[in-house]
This record gives structure tokens, sequence and C-alpha cells, in this order.
């Protein structure tokens, strides 16, 4: 490119900057003075404190995992080595469905898969206080004919298909990833699983359907755990493919084979390896592992602490018990069924055609070996920021923009519309 046409591209971005200033600077002054309080509230001094006791600068990369089970969501966040490290656990209010992924509009299912947020997918201007979309269909999924839309994780502890957490928490997570995308992180990752992928609870989930879908899920699962770097996530013959690159000239389709493609010989190894002896586990925990149910009949789950403060709400007894963040006077916790404690369902074929998915996702081809011997390339360490703590300009600016064309208040979808 020739030198004036760099000189105008760098002014043009030099305008475009500033229009996102100015639109920030309009949102901050808008007659809905609440939405821009709620978008850029600063982190608060302990989260700043927790950032640096855990050597992360707030402008870093962020990544988020969700357990479905278990009813946590993760952050995690670039430490100054370029590696990710855990941040903060948060329990989950509110999810809705089943274990297994989201296949259809009104089925109540929250996704499962690997999703990619941009600032354009953040909702400063939710009914349920704060969100982010998830971003649901995917490649993945719309391989597959799933239908849905407007599947989030927000606030308000109410879910339809979505992952809900308290004000407090969706406000915290919120501004940890304004912040991020203050930084120059163009998207986070969202890695949603039906539960923790280890060995004790691929055995006791042996004889889900959902299987072999988890099993291509816990491929991505075990690149960041070997590697605590954000797996590269592609989509080819219907399945999920980590950390790969494609022969010279061609490229991967959700819904075509699989080209020849390699994947970095440090992480391809590293992953055998676990899988190795995750299997050995699996195999050895079979036998005498009591098998899951398929289906719960619960509507989902409700992590324990905000279950014991309902209980107390209901008894009227007060306790010590602490949760993160303030219930709404309104809270539908999961349906309290004897399913979860009934012999696991046998996976005939009447009941799996009771369970809401398709068929199971095929494994895609081994990668071929590589001969390069360099190692995957860290992501930079955390951007130095002026005043820890403070919104950072271009971090308010950038969501600020992209949410201002978004969606009212009142075109969002209602909680108890099926999603």
């Amino acid at each position: 490119m020739s030198r004036p046409l760099t000189k105008a591209s760098s002014r043009i971005r030099m305008v475009a900057l500033a229009a996102v200033a100015a639109l920030a600077l309009a949102a901050c002054n808008a007659t809905d003075s609440e939405v821009a309080r709620k978008a850029n509230k600063p982190l608060s001094p302990q989260m700043v404190s927790l950032l640096g006791q855990k050597d992360m600068s707030p402008a870093s990369p962020i990544l988020v995992r969700i357990f479905k089970e278990e009813a946590e969501l993760e952050v995690w966040k670039v430490t100054s080595d370029g590696s990710y490290a855990l941040l903060k656990t948060y329990p989950i209010c509110r999810w809705s469905g089943e274990l297994g992924p989201k296949v259809r509009m009104g089925d109540r299912q929250a996704p499962e898969g690997f999703y990619a947020i941009t600032p354009g997918q953040m909702n400063p201007n939710s009914n349920y206080y704060l969100s982010f979309n998830l971003g649901f269909p995917n490649a993945f999924d719309r391989a597959y004919g799933r239908t849905g839309e407007f599947l989030m994780v927000h606030g308000d502890c109410s879910s339809a298909g979505c992952y809900a957490m308290t004000d407090e928490q969706i406000s915290e997570i919120f501004s940890l990833a304004r912040e991020s995308f203050g930084g120059g992180q163009r998207a986070f990752q969202v890695q949603a699983y039906p539960f923790r992928m280890t060995p004790k609870n691929i055995a006791k989930h042996r004889n889900n359907p959902n299987m072999a879908f988890w099993r291509n899920l816990k491929q991505g699962y075990d690149h960041f755990e070997v590697t605590r770097q954000e797996p590269k996530v592609n989509v080819c013959a219907r399945s999920y493919v980590f950390d790969a690159e494609a022969a010279p000239g061609r490229g991967f389709d959700a819904a075509a084979a699989c080209p020849p493609y390699q994947v970095p010989p440090q992480i391809a190894s590293a992953v055998a390896e676990k899988q190795r002896k995750d299997d050995a586990q699996v195999a050895e925990l079979s036998p005498s592992s009591p098998l899951a149910p398929v289906r719960t009949g619960s509507d989902g789950g409700m992590h324990p602490v905000f279950l014991a403060k309902l209980k107390e709400r209901e008894s009227g007894q007060l306790s010590f018990t602490e949760a993160p963040g303030t219930l709404p006077e309104y809270v539908n916790p999961p349906k309290v069924t004897g399913a979860a404690a009934a012999p696991a369902e046998v996976a005939t074929t009447a009941s799996v055609a009771r369970v809401p998915t398709p068929a199971a996702a095929p494994q895609p081809p081994a990668a071929k070996p590589v001969v390069a011997t360099a190692a995957a390339p860290k992501p930079a360490a955390g951007v130095p920021r002026p005043a820890a703590g403070v919104p950072n300009p271009a971090a308010v600016a950038s969501v600020a923009a992209a949410t201002v064309p978004q969606r009212s208040v009142s075109s969002e979808p209602s909680a108890t519309r099926p999603q």
C-alpha cells in the first residue's frame, strides 16, 4: 500500500475514534443516565486489588468458561507472562433446560459450545440489568440447523435459555469485558460446557446420547487446559477443530469435509497425553460410577448458594450464608423432582428421542503431524492502564458506540418467552 493511502487510512481511523468518543460522551449525557451509569461503572477497589494480586492488568484479554451442572461461570484474564489464569468464579443464579445443546427455538435449552463476543454484543440497555449476547447460533450450530436467538448472559436471575446472574455479578463481568475491549481485545471467547470435563463427570454421564458432542467440546477444553491460551476455533465436517492450520489455499467449512490441517506439535502431543490419561481414568471409574439421569425434569439449575438463600427467605430464618448479589423479589427456582435421585435412564431409542439433540457430532479427522517445532504464539501481555479501576476512555467509547444502535429495552425478549 502506498504512503498516501496509509496516511489517509490513518486520518480515517482518527475520525472514527473521534466519532466513537463523541458517542460515548452522548451516552454519558443521555436522558437515560441510568443506562450510562451501569455501562460505565468502574471496577471496584476490591476487583482492582484482586487483579494486582494475580498479576493481571484490567485491560488484558478476558476469557469466560461456563459449567451448567456446577452452575458456575469462570472469568480468566491474561497475566504479565502472556498466559491465561483464573481471576474469579461466579455462581450462576439460574439456567434453564437440561444438560445438552440448544437445538430449536422454544426448547428452553441454554447453549453449549464456543462463542465469540464482540463489543456490539454487549447490551447496557437490557431488560435484565446488563447483558451480552452469546451469538447463538454459531457456525457449528448452523451446520445442524439449530434455531434460536437472543441467548444471553444477563442479570435478574431469570432464565429462558440464558445464563442468568445477579445484577451485581453481571455488572462486574460487564465492566471486566469493557476494560478488555478498551485494551485492544476485539472479541472474547465464551466456552459453555455441560459440566467440568473431568474423567469423573465423563464416566457419570457416559450413557448420555450427547456424549459424542461433549467429547468434541472436551477437545477444546483440553487445549485450553494444557496451553492456558485461547484455543483457535474452527468448524468442519460439523465438528469443532482447535488450534488447526489448514493446508495452503484451503479453508474450513462447517458443513464440508475437513481439509488437510496441522496442529502445532507441542500442543498436539500435550493434548493427546492428557486425553490418554483421562480416558484411562474414565475406563477405571465407569464400572463403579453411578449413571446420571439423561433427563432430570427440573428445568435447569441454580447454584447451591442461591438455593440456600431462597430457603432462608421461605423459612423466614436468617443465617450467615452470603450470596454474591441480591436476589430479585420473584425467582423461579428449578423444579424439585425425584429424577435426580432416580436411577439413570437407559439410553434406549425411546429415551434418546426425548433428548433435545440431533445426531451426535462426528469427530474430526486426526490432524496430520507437523514438522515445525515453534510453539504456538502467546497473546500479548496486558496493556498497562493510566489509572487502575477508572473506566478506560477507549473501553467506554467502544462499548457505548457498539451498543447505541442496539434494540431498545422494550424490544429485548422477555424472560418468559422460550428461547
